[in-house]
Parts: structure tokens; C-alpha cells; sequence
């Protein structure tokens, strides 16, 4: 399945996706030590996103989130790629400096976590093995 959408920050990638059906909070809701998902809210609580296509609808929470995602980028624990539906500032500017490549318009309903993803952040596809 070959999903287009539009590039935030680019680069290449391919993994395990992870998805999450719920807007994803990174202060407070990842650890950026384990890149473990502690939000009390998300479906994917008590999973790491580390070395993984993360995708989720879009960020919430506070500004810090995206020193959250420059510090899981800093101890190895940052995802491979993102894919939102939605961007907003917080994650884009997260995974700008922290040099993942992202893609959003991207209906993260059709993704399901632990098939293969291949992101091409500069064309803004992503293509997911079914």
C-alpha cells in the first residue's frame, strides 16, 4: 500500500511501524531515556518507539515536546521516522532538529503496527508492506 502525503523534514527510513490511533503527548507521555510511551492515555503504553516508523493523528501537550524528541535523537532511543496525519509545531519542530525524517496527510487508520514501513520523507510517501 503506497500512502502520499507531504514532507516535514526529509530523509529515508524503513522499519516496524508502531501506530498509535490517539495524539501522542512527548513530555511526559515518552521517556527519552528508554523511548518507552508512558502517557497514562495512549494505546500504546509500555511500547518503545525506539528504532521503530513511529505514526500517530497528530502531538499534544507543551513546547518541550520537542526537546523530548532532540533527546531521544541524543541517547538512541528516537524513532527511525515519523508519520502523523497532522503536524503541528511541537513534533515538527521536534523531528527538524532532531533530523528524523516526517511525513503528514497521512490517515493513520489504514497503518497498523508491526508491519514493514518504508518512509521516503522527501517525496512524502510512505509504503507499507501487507
Amino acid at each position: 500500500m503506497k500512502l502520499k502525503g507531504r514532507k516535514i523534514f526529509g530523509g529515508k527510513a524503513e522499519g516496524e511501524l508502531i501506530v498509535s490511533q490517539k495524539p501522542l503527548s512527548f513530555l511526559g507521555g515518552v521517556d527519552p531515556e528508554t523511548g518507552i510511551v508512558t502517557d497514562a492515555e495512549s494505546d500504546i503504553r509500555g511500547q518503545s518507539i525506539a528504532g521503530k516508523v513511529l505514526a500517530f493523528p497528530r502531538g499534544k501537550g507543551s513546547t518541550v515536546g520537542s526537546y523530548v524528541i532532540y533527546a531521544l535523537k541524543k541517547n538512541g532511543k528516537a524513532p527511525k521516522a515519523i508519520i502523523v496525519g497532522e503536524a503541528e509545531t511541537i513534533v515538527a519542530t521536534g523531528a527538524i532538529i532532531a533530523g528524523i525524517p516526517m511525513v503528514d496527510g497521512i490517515d493513520v487508520s489504514k497503518l497498523k503496527s508491526g508491519a514493514r514501513a518504508r518512509v521516503d520523507a522527501e517525496k512524502g510517501e510512505v509504503e507499507v508492506e501487507e
